[in-house]
C-alpha cells in the first residue's frame, strides 16, 4: 500500500494527478507539467518533497563516523554547512545520493531518496558501530517543502526574519518561518535558486498554505514529479535508480570528485574505489541532444552503425532548449569514434554529445 505524506489532501485539493513514487502517492502535476516547468525557471515553484528521509547522526564521533560509512570527508564540514555524497557496497556500487548536513558540532542531518532511506539507515547504523555516534531515523516526523526559482527568496523572505542573503548555497539555518520552527536550507535540484524546508509534520499544511499566499502575486505555481524531473534534467542532475545504480560507481557516473580519498582512515568501498579510479571505465554518462524531434527515452538503446553501445538513463523534452535532450550511458570507445543514434522504436535517431548540464541559470 501506497504512503502518503501530510499534504496528501492539500494536492487532492489543488486537483492534482497523484501517482505512486517509491512506495508514495505523490503530486505527478497539478496541470501542464510545462507550465510548472516554466514557472520554476522563470518565477518560482513549490515542491511537496515529505517522501524523502531525514536520518541524524549524534554524538561526539558523528563526524568521523560519517566519514568511515561514506564516500565523503564530513567531518571537516563547518557547522551550518552542507555536502553533496554517497554510500556505497564494499565493491563501490552505489547504494544512494545524499546530502549531509552538519548542524552543529555533534549533530548532522543526512537526506536520503524516498526509495532508499531505510537502507540508508541501516547501512549507517551498522557503519557507525565502534563510533561514539547514534543514527535516529526521524523520516517518518518530518516533511520537506522546497520552493525553487528566480523569486523563491523574494517569497520566502516575507515569512522569516531568517538571514536569507546571508544563507549561502549548500548551507543551512534554523529558523521560524510562517510561525514554524524550521530548517532552512539552500541546496536544490532543480538547476536554480530555492530553499528547502524541514518542518514537523503538523507544520505541513500551514506552511504550504502561507507559501501559496505569500508567492500568488509573484508567479508561485505547486509543481510536481514531471516537472521535478524535467527541470533536474536539464541541470544535469542525476535520479537514483536512472542514472545511480548499485552497478555503477561514483566514476561511472562522472561524479568522482566526490569520493575523497585524501581523508584519514578508510571507509566502505575505499580499495573498489581506488582501483576504479586508477583502471577508469569502460563506459561514462553523457549528455545527449537530439537532432531530431523524437524524444529519447529511459532505456532506449544508444547506438552506432547499428550496435549497441550504450542506454539511455533519462531523456525528455527541454523546455528551455527547445530539443529533446537525455543522459545515458556509452562506451568509451564509440564515444572516441562518434556518430551515434538512439533506437526509438526501431527508427535510429541521430544525437549529439554535449556537456552537462544542460542548461545553467544566469547569475
Amino acid at each position: 500500500m501506497s504512503r502518503s505524506t501530510p499534504l496528501r489532501g492539500v494536492h487532492e485539493r489543488l486537483g492534482a494527478t497523484l501517482t505512486d513514487f517509491a512506495g508514495w502517492q505523490m503530486p505527478l502535476r497539478y496541470g501542464s507539467e510545462s507550465a510548472e516547468h516554466n514557472a520554476v525557471r522563470t518565477a518560482a515553484g513549490l515542491f511537496d518533497l515529505s517522501h524523502m528521509g531525514e536520518i541524524f547522526v549524534t554524538g561526539p564521533q558523528a563526524g568521523e563516523a560519517l566519514d568511515h560509512a561514506l564516500v565523503g570527508h564530513l567531518s571537516i564540514l563547518a557547522p551550518g554547512r552542507a555536502r553533496y555524497t554517497m554510500i556505497v557496497d564494499e565493491d563501490g556500487g552505489i547504494l544512494d545520493d545524499l546530502i549531509v548536513y552538519r548542524l552543529d558540532e555533534d549533530r548532522y542531518m543526512v537526506v536520503a531518496n524516498a526509495s532508499n532511506y531505510a537502507v540508508v539507515a541501516r547501512e549507517l547504523t551498522a557503519r557507525s558501530e565502534g563510533y561514539d555516534a547514534r543514527v535516529t531515523d526521524r523520516s517518518d516526523e518530518y516533511a520537506l517543502v522546497a520552493v525553487q526559482g528566480p523569486r523563491a527568496a523574494e517569497i520566502l523572505r516575507g515569512l522569516t526574519d531568517a538571514d536569507l542573503d546571508g544563507l549561502k548555497y549548500y548551507a543551512i539555518l534554523p529558523g521560524v518561518v510562517a510561525g514554524a520552527p524550521a530548517l532552512i536550507a539552500r541546496t536544490g535540484y532543480t538547476g536554480e535558486d530555492g530553499f528547502e524546508l524541514f518542518v514537523l509534520n503538523e507544520h505541513a499544511v500551514p506552511l504550504w498554505d502561507a507559501l501559496g499566499e505569500a508567492g500568488r502575486d509573484l508567479g508561485l505555481v505547486p509543481a510536481g514529479l514531471s516537472a521535478r524531473d524535467t527541470l533536474r534534467l536539464e541541470a544535469g542532475m542525476p535520479l537514483y535508480g536512472n542514472e545511480l545504480t548499485s552497478s555503477a560507481t561514483p566514476f561511472d557516473a562522472g561524479l568522482g570528485r566526490v569520493v575523497r580519498f585524501d581523508k584519514p582512515g578508510d571507509f566502505v568501498g575505499r580499495s573498489a574505489l581506488e582501483r576504479a579510479a586508477q583502471n577508469g571505465g569502460t563506459r561514462r554518462l553523457v549528455g545527449l541532444v537530439a537532432r531530431g524531434r523524437r524524444v529519447p527515452r529511459h532505456g532506449y538503446p544508444v547506438t552506432r552503425e547499428g550496435a549497441v553501445v550504450g542506454e539511455v538513463t533519462s531523456g525528455a523534452p527541454s523546455q528551455s532548449l527547445g530539443k529533446p535532450i537525455a543522459m545515458a550511458y556509452v562506451t568509451e570507445d564509440a564515444l572516441r569514434e562518434g556518430g551515434l543514434t538512439v533506437d526509438i522504436r526501431g527508427s535510429h535517431e541521430p544525437v549529439d554529445v554535449v556537456d552537462l548540464p544542460f542548461y545553467r541559470r544566469s547569475k
